[in-house]
């Protein structure tokens, strides 16, 4: 077990990304204490039952208090509230970060109220699954996934090299960049793919001449992989379309001028075209396998879904 990396971290949200934080601290000790806060009573009661925290809390300012890592673990549309409540309360020489999908409005809610002497590192881990609730949470969902920060020219190198040690440590992949260009990275990988998922699912029941019946029955195809996306944590979701519209409205826009292309292919019945379209995408699936953040494995590496609280 490794020596604990922050003396005590407070969690700010217990859903899915915290409660696998405190699962994957507590799994090789690289915290000596983890203390939490949601607003939830039930959650509360859960996250103190299933051991994720040693201690909550009914609020983020207490919560806070002697903390030397503090993680923001809330929907985006809510991390202004808790970072002006939390701001008083931090302890100098601590770190904020955040796990939001967004991180120029994560920026501009959070960074006006931390205190000097306070290091503030967005961040954002790319993982997850469909479920949420601090029993959705387990240890390996960081491992082999990338995590990425977005520090700027006046974050303290020391504070840096600290956190991306915790990150690894969690078997995450760390990497860096400006916060603009995560946005606009995050809407070509994520953001916009969600949308499109949420589309087709609803256009789905929309189509009178189709039972709920067959879309369920007949969904063993790539309409089922569509709603796993879909049924994703819908706070969240759109609290990241509103705060990162520009650049999901660019990559929709784009995404709408190679649908058309495609349209006319099919119209004109041009074969050649289509193959040549699907023989590029084909090599974007292998290249992330290659990358291992995925596997050649049927039902695309996923294994039997098991029964998750997602209400607690």
């Amino acid at each position: 077990m490794s020596a604990p990396i922050y003396n005590r971290v407070a969690l700010i949200g217990l859903g899915l990304i915290a409660s696998s934080m405190a699962h994957a601290m507590r799994a090789d000790g690289l915290a000596g204490e983890i203390v939490g806060h949601a607003k939830s009573d039930e959650t509360r009661k859960v996250a103190l039952q299933i051991g994720i925290c040693d201690r909550v809390y009914a609020t983020a300012a207490e919560a806070v208090q002697g903390a030397d890592l503090v993680v923001l673990a809330v929907p985006v549309g809510a991390m202004a509230a808790i970072a002006a409540e939390i701001g008083p309360h931090l302890a100098p020489g601590c770190t904020v970060t955040d796990v939001g999908s967004v991180k120029q409005a994560v920026i501009a809610a959070v960074a006006p109220f931390i205190p000097q002497g306070v290091h503030f590192i967005p961040g954002h881990p790319m993982a997850g699954t469909e479920y949420s609730g601090p029993r959705a949470g387990f240890a390996t969902l960081y491992k082999n996934r990338w995590w990425l920060l977005t520090p700027d020219e006046a974050t303290d190198a020391e504070a840096l090299a600290r956190l991306r040690s915790l990150l690894q440590a969690m078997g995450a992949k760390v990497d860096t960049m400006d916060a603009a260009h995560h946005d606009l990275v995050l809407a070509v990988v994520s953001h916009t793919p969600h949308l499109i998922a949420y589309t087709m699912v609803g256009v789905a029941d929309h189509l009178a001449q189709v039972s709920n019946s067959e879309v369920i029955q007949y969904s063993a195809t790539g309409f089922r992989d569509f709603t796993r996306i879909a049924a994703s944590d819908p706070t969240m979701w759109r609290d990241v379309f509103l705060t990162n519209k520009e650049a999901v409205l660019d990559i929709l826009g784009r995404f709408t001028e190679e649908l058309f292309v495609l349209q006319r292919a099919i119209r004109m019945g041009d074969g050649d075209q289509l193959f040549d379209y699907f023989t590029r995408t084909r090599a974007i699936r292998r290249g992330i396998i290659e990358a291992g953040q995925d596997t050649s494995a049927p039902d695309f590496g996923r294994v039997p879904a098991v029964a998750v609280d997602a209400k607690a």
